[in-house]
């Protein structure tokens, strides 16, 4: 018999011959049951092997015959969500923690230490989805997943915690559109969107694998994505984080995604030590919002499909995500939209994606077989704000109805589990209620069900088996060379060369370099709080030192180097509001105002409890830029290098309008967030450029309102001055030659 391993923190480990490896904590109770030749964990603690404690069964057999021995209060445990959790916690903010009512700071605590909420969850909530954010460093993160499995593992049927993460391997960090979650150096990448301008699933496939080892160095056994909607609607604010718009380009991309990120190399059925659940989103596709608006927030609850094209915007699910080429064989998760999908619910009620019977009980559920988790998005089940101009009034056409009626609609739907919710009480007092309108046994089968399906991706990723990692290995793995190395590849593969006048580029290293500095004015922050205008620096001078020498002035220098980004501004005023207007104004994709003389009138989608219209048209409004002066720049610089190269580097979150200085440009380059080294490396020749324009940019905002929300690739491209149209997929190599 093989011996026990013995750490110094308490963890005991037995590697079997012809069997799973075993790990558990000494103080938790687990014992080993031996039965044929072969250990097992006694979960249970009954001394009898019982069929969840089986390494040998079907994870669905094991999922099964546990979701029968929870309790009510633990079965509403698991469909629920930890707060983002940061690792250590930071004094104030919305997701603070304490450790004996004190702040980490003042309890001198180890930054790995469990926090009293993270305690409260564990024990008390039942709660085992824990939401990771910033973390110090892969070995504190580490030292965390053991501490929350220990905890979990002392507790009643030893059910290990099951660690989730939004996307954490943007080179560029936060986009302003989402949670991004940072810390414990991970190798880097481009965007999603970065990914589809390498046009080559291979590279995605490469990141899936490096980023699942690093995941599961880290503890983490879900992600939050992929974020596979179609990016039809160019102006919206999560355009970036998605893998493009054209169907079957990114069907090839979601499943080297989903595999690689779900596939164990080696095992029969694909899971194991190197898998990560994939939560794919957001059903049925999230990227119609009409106008542009996103449905984080109320005043962009609404998704339209102007040509009836909702079914393309279903495939990227039900023919890739559903359907992969790996062992596993589908995403393990999927998270519908906040929106209110117009016109797609067959019953006529205009609600939440969640909560519609027809998008996810008979098309998820019914007509596309889905058998995984359904977790809603953050936040849905809440009252709303009294405002329509905030952030958290999601519970969309449920406003009438208590929070436990609405959990009970969206459980009834399919829905197994309700992202940014860790109160248990309404899932209770929904249970209840269903139990007095199906009777208890319906209602506790249907509970009963969703608890398998939660358990399920648990077993799969070996977590019941051996929950507990290495801190000096997982130090070792995360943010390692090699994959360091494949990410600032594929960085670097994403930099597309739009223009090249004159052979301006590629630079000569050593050239004195004029970068002018970028002024944002008021802007609105995620959570809808102002941020004050501000100037920033888009390059630090210690790593443009490693390429050139930067001057103060354009006329001291060879030449203009100006970083930019694409057009951002506020869709929706409330002030307009107040003075008796609508509220809604056009979101623009150029730099200088624009009057939407050409908007649709009226709108397709509206209606609000809190509005007295239902015509959100913007038409005759004008908005403007929160970076105008991005522009500003560019054409500055023109003025003052006279015949000297100017270099415009644009940081594309979304399409944008090009023509207002493209002839003013000698070089013109498109960037997904890389960093600024990949983008140098490519200016200065140190790599070649190879990406290809994964979007169209659009002749004007004419072009941009004339598209629908719903068609791919429906614009007018914009064509340069030398002839050529940026459309999709153009891109062009040093030499001036398309790309294939």
């Amino acid at each position: 018999m093989q011996q026990v391993e013995r750490s110094g923190d308490g963890i005991r480990r037995l590697r079997q011959e012809k069997g799973a490896t075993l790990a558990w904590h000494e103080g938790s109770g687990v014992g080993l049951i031996e039965k044929d030749g072969l250990r097992f964990k006694d979960m249970e603690r009954t001394g009898e092997l019982v069929p969840y404690e089986d390494w040998r069964l079907p994870a669905a057999e094991r999922a099964r015959d546990l979701a029968a021995r929870l309790s009510i209060e633990e079965i509403a445990g698991l469909m629920l969500y930890s707060p983002h959790q940061m690792v250590p916690p930071v004094a104030g903010g919305p997701f603070r923690g304490t450790f004996g009512g004190k702040d980490f700071a003042e309890s001198g605590m180890q930054p790995y230490a469990l926090s009293d909420q993270q305690k409260e969850f564990l024990e008390n909530r039942h709660i085992r989805h824990i939401l990771m954010t910033r973390v110090q460093d892969a070995a504190t993160a580490a030292r965390w997943s053991n501490e929350l499995q220990k905890k979990a593992e002392a507790l009643p049927h030893a059910i290990p915690v099951n660690i989730s993460s939004d996307p954490r391997s943007g080179a560029r960090g936060d986009t302003g559109a989402e949670f991004k979650s940072a810390g414990a150096d991970v190798s880097k990448w481009p965007e999603g969107i970065g990914f589809a301008a390498c046009f080559d699933p291979q590279v995605v496939r490469q990141f899936a694998h490096d980023a699942s080892i690093e995941y599961r160095a880290l503890g983490i056994t879900t992600a939050l994505g992929p974020q596979i909607d179609l990016c039809t609607e160019p102006r919206w604010m999560r355009f970036a984080d998605t893998l493009g718009e054209k169907l079957e380009d990114v069907k090839e991309l979601v499943k080297a995604y989903c595999d690689g990120m779900q596939t164990t190399p080696g095992s029969a059925d694909g899971w194991g030590r190197e898998s990560v659940n994939t939560m794919v989103k957001h059903w049925p596709g999230g990227g119609t919002g009409e106008g542009g608006r996103d449905a984080h927030y109320a005043f962009g609850e609404y998704a339209v499909y102007p040509t009836d094209n909702a079914a393309e915007h279903e495939k990227p699910f039900t023919e890739a995500a559903f359907r992969l080429d790996g062992p596993t064989g589908c995403a393990s998760a999927v998270m519908p939209y906040y929106t209110v999908s117009w016109g797609l619910d067959q019953y006529g009620r205009k609600v939440g994606n969640s909560y519609s019977r027809t998008i996810v009980h008979d098309l998820l559920r019914g007509k596309y077989g889905f058998g995984g988790v359904v977790c809603t998005d953050w936040g849905i089940t809440q009252d709303p704000l009294p405002t329509i101009d905030g952030f958290g009034s999601r519970c969309y056409g449920m406003q009438e109805i208590s929070e436990p009626r609405r959990m009970l609609t969206a459980i009834g739907n399919g829905v197994d589990q309700f992202g940014g919710n860790d109160d248990p009480t309404p899932i209770l007092e929904a249970f209840r209620i269903g139990c007095g309108e199906v009777g208890e046994e319906a209602m506790m089968e249907r509970m009963r069900e969703s608890a398998a399906r939660l358990l399920v991706n648990i077993f799969r990723c070996g977590l019941f088996e051996d929950p507990y990692l290495d801190p000096e290995e997982s130090a070792r793995v995360v943010g390692c060379e090699e994959f360091r190395r494949h990410g600032e590849e594929a960085q670097r593969r994403s930099v597309v060369l739009l223009k090249n006048r004159g052979a301006a580029l590629p630079l000569r290293e050593g050239l004195r370099v004029y970068v002018p500095k970028r002024k944002i004015g008021v802007s609105k922050a995620f959570f809808r709080g102002d941020i004050p205008a501000h100037e920033e620096d888009p390059v630090e001078t210690a790593v443009l030192s490693r390429y050139a020498v930067r001057v103060d002035t354009p006329e001291g220098a060879d030449v203009a180097l100006v970083f930019a980004e694409s057009p951002a501004c506020n869709p929706y005023d409330a002030a307009d509001a107040a003075r008796g207007g609508n509220g809604y104004l056009p979101i623009t994709l150029q730099y200088r105002p624009y009057t939407a003389a050409t908007a649709r009138e009226p709108s397709i989608a509206g209606g609000d409890f809190r509005e007295d219209f239902t015509d959100r048209s913007y038409r005759g409004k004008t908005n403007t830029c929160w970076n105008e002066s991005d522009l500003d720049n560019i054409l500055a610089c023109r003025a003052a290098m006279g015949a000297k190269p100017v270099i415009v580097v644009e940081t594309l979150r979304n399409p944008m309008v090009v023509s207002e200085f493209e002839r003013e440009t000698d070089a013109l380059v498109a960037e997904f967030g890389v960093s600024r080294e990949a983008v140098l490396d490519v200016l200065f020749g140190r790599a070649a450029p190879q990406g290809r324009l994964p979007v169209q940019l659009p002749r004007d905002m004419a072009t941009v309102e004339a598209q629908s929300e719903d068609r791919a690739l429906d614009m007018e491209p914009h064509v340069d001055e030398t002839g050529r149209a940026y459309d999709y997929g153009f891109g062009i190599g040093f030499d001036g030659k398309e790309l294939k």
